[in-house]
């Protein structure tokens, strides 16, 4: 187990959020590749549907991708979402994490988000990770592993 990298990057509601500054509360912080794309979609209507039981948990759930500020606005509204969405254009969450990866898109090498989550403890830990997520029950996954902190 260690301590998750620290990082400060502006999300949705016109807010930073600075991830030491949220110790003390457990975390769920969800990279995926692009907004309004079917999987991440999906992927993220999962968290927004079981936002109140993580809620219930003492935990805040947060998405991050490379897309910008107006992008998530436009994408949180659309899924009425509960919670922010953190712009990294930067990759500086993502380089943090290791979650860039070379992917094959139609033949061609692409860099870009493997879809990964973490849950992390209120003294900041990563307790538990998840890499190249299928998207199908993973939030109701992640849910249940908040709860077991």
């Amino acid at each position: 187990m260690s301590l998750a990298p620290d990082f400060s990057l502006p999300a949705t509601g016109a807010r930073t959020v600075t991830l030491s500054a949220l110790r003390g509360r457990k975390l769920v912080i969800y990279f995926y590749p692009k907004d309004n794309t079917p999987g991440c979609t999906n992927e993220t209507k999962d968290f927004g549907a079981l936002h109140g039981e993580f809620s219930a948990a003492g935990c805040e759930v947060f998405g991050v991708s490379r897309d910008s500020i107006k992008s998530h606005e436009n994408f949180k509204a659309k899924l009425e979402l509960p919670f922010d969405l953190i712009s990294d254009p930067g990759e500086i969450a993502c380089e943090a994490f290791g979650v860039m990866k070379l992917k094959n898109m139609y033949g061609k090498q692409v860099r870009g988000i493997e879809r990964s989550t973490f849950v992390i403890d209120a003294n900041g830990v990563i307790a538990r990770e998840w890499r190249g997520v299928k998207v199908p029950g993973h939030a109701a996954e992640v849910l249940a592993a908040v709860k077991a902190l």
